[in-house]
């Protein structure tokens, strides 16, 4: 996958470690992953999952 996203401790856009494509509670879609540089978790929201 290789998705970008903000490391808030690092301040930076990074490619995602480990990432996992999830679905929130309200049915969007978002990628879970970890930093690479300081393994802070990072969270991107794709947007609305299609029925």
């Amino acid at each position: 996958m290789a998705e970008k996203g903000y490391c808030v401790k690092c301040k930076g856009m990074k490619e995602m470690k480990d990432e996992k494509q999830v679905t929130m509670k309200n049915g969007r879609a978002a990628v879970k992953g970890k930093c690479p540089s300081c393994g802070t978790g990072m969270y991107k929201i794709l947007g609305n999952k299609k029925k």
